[in-house]
Parts: structure tokens; sequence; C-alpha cells
């Protein structure tokens, strides 16, 4: 039986002869085959070079991201240096502060002491380790620096606030301590437990000091504080008492006139009145007296020196 062939007829265009061409089933078949086998080979190579191509893009896009990212953490780092260097010196300037608030100093080597723990994480223990434990060694390092570097902020921060409150407590108890001399005058009596009174002729207690000063001349708060008495009192004739608080009270006694009422707050250096003669004086003067705690006390000892209004 005779295989059946195939023919091709060719024209090219008129005038041209017609090219003819026949070919078996078989080698139709197998230029087929051949030209399915190029294409998928072409098909194949381009695919290739497609994803070769691409899997070369993501990796270059990958390195510059971690050269990125490396710079970011490297700059990450300088600005952790400088920020270490800044505490260091807040510091110092803490130590003083802590002296000028009457407290000690926070020994050094709590401030240098590091972060740690059973819980504390390792290098190893990121996910990045598989991929790049030199990378992953580094972020951990950054990472530790911040969080001791939190930590002495955090330390800082309290030292700072503890100075802050014992220097604000410092400033209410030196405004509110009597520190000066309360009128221009001569110290003409001292204090005394047992003072020959110059009317009664015979020893009593002078539980302040007289400062001699010409009727009329102002006599002033020697410290902040609330007027807690002015008025007539039997013996000290018109007086002014001032609560300054932490245990003080002052006490300014034959004036002429009251310049202040009951309640009025007062800071160190105001008008309280004019010195006089009222109550049992033999001439004007101002009769000052400083109580701590319910207790008479010297006022010279309050006194700071060459302190005169």
């Amino acid at each position: 039986m005779a295989y059946k062939r195939w023919t091709f007829l060719c024209i090219s265009d008129e005038g041209s002869p017609i090219r003819q061409y026949s070919a078996s089933p078989r080698a139709l078949h197998f230029f087929g085959s051949l030209f399915g086998g190029f294409a998928i080979l072409v098909t194949g190579l381009a695919v290739f070079v497609a994803v070769d191509g691409s899997s070369r893009l993501q990796a270059n896009q990958l390195e510059l991201e971690k050269s990125l990212l490396t710079q970011e953490l490297q700059t990450i780092q300088g600005r952790v240096a400088q920020m270490e260097g800044s505490i260091d010196g807040l510091i110092v300037q803490d130590e003083r502060f802590r002296l000028l608030a009457g407290l000690g100093t926070i020994d050094e080597e709590i401030f240098q002491v590091g972060v740690g723990g059973p819980g504390m994480l390792t290098p190893e223990s990121s996910p990045l380790w598989e991929v790049d434990p030199a990378t992953a060694k580094e972020t951990f390092a950054t990472s530790y620096d911040l969080l001791a570097l939190e930590r002495r902020a955090r330390l800082l921060s309290e030292s700072l606030s503890e100075a802050t409150d014992s220097l604000t407590a410092h400033h209410d108890l030196l405004e509110s301590t009597p520190s000066i001399v309360p009128t221009e005058g001569l110290l003409s009596s001292g204090f005394s437990y047992a003072r020959l009174h110059p009317i009664y002729h015979k020893a009593l207690p002078h539980p302040g000091i007289d400062l001699h000063a010409l009727e009329g001349t102002p006599f002033l708060s020697a410290a902040k504080g609330t007027v807690s008495y002015a008025g007539w009192k039997s013996g000290y004739g018109y007086t002014v008492e001032v609560t300054h608080g932490f245990g003080f009270m002052t006490r300014y006694a034959h004036a002429s006139e009251i310049l202040v009422r009951k309640g009025q707050a007062v800071v160190r250096g105001d008008v309280l009145g004019q010195v006089g003669q009222t109550g049992t004086t033999t001439a004007a003067h101002l009769h000052y007296e400083v109580w701590v705690n319910g207790k008479a006390t010297n006022p010279v000892e309050y006194i700071l020196t060459g302190v005169i209004p």
C-alpha cells in the first residue's frame, strides 16, 4: 500500500512559475516535532533569561537595601555615641545640682551598669542570625546600647527630679527663714533669759532684741510668711506676728502704726508697720522676736552678717 504524500504549491507572484513540493506524513511529523522542540527551547531560554534577569535585579535590590540599612545602622550608632557623650555631661551637671540641693552624689558605677538578666536576648536569638550573623551582631549591639542609654537617662531623670524637689524645699525653707535686720537701728538690748527690766527693775526674760530707731521708721518682714496677728498686745503695744512655716514665727512690737492685716501674705522686705513706743517701753524702738517650734530663740543667730535693708 503506497504511503500518502502531501503536496504544497508555492506561488510567488504573477508570471512566476509555480513551485511544487511534496512530503510524506512522516517527514511532516518530523519537521513539526523539530519546530515544536525548537519553539520550546526558545521559550525555555526566554523564560530562563527573564527569571535570571529578575533574580539578578532582586539580588541587586537586596544588596542595595542591605547597604542602605548598614549605613543607617552606622548613623544610628553614631547618634547613640553622641547621646552617650551628652548623658555623661549631664551626669556631671547632676552631681553639682545634687550638691547644691544638699544631696549626696550617685555612685558612678550605678550609671555605668548595663542591662541584662536571665531573660536578656542574645544575637543568636534574632531571626537575622540565620541570614546574616555579622549584621545580627551589629543590630544587637546597637539595641543593647540603646537600652543602656535609656536606663541611664531614666536614672538621670529620677536624680534630677529628686534634686529639684530638694532644691524647691530648700528654696522655700530659705525664703521662710528670718535672715535680715527688720529695721535700720542700733541694737540697744539683746536676747536674755534674765535681763534687768528697765521699768520693773528686776530680772525678767527678754525673748528678743531691741533695735533703737526713730519713731515712724519702717520695719520689715524678716522672711516670707502670713500675718497671723496684727493688733494690740498687753506689754507689747501694737504688735505684728508673722507665721513663716517650717516652725518659724517672728514678732514685731511697740509699733506706732500697723500697715498690714491678719491673713495677709508677705515676703521678705515687705513693710509691716512703723517703729513706735506703744506698750511697756521707755523710748521708741522695735522689739523683735524669733520663735522656732514654739520656743523663743536669739534673733541674732538668724541675721545674716551685713544684710541690712
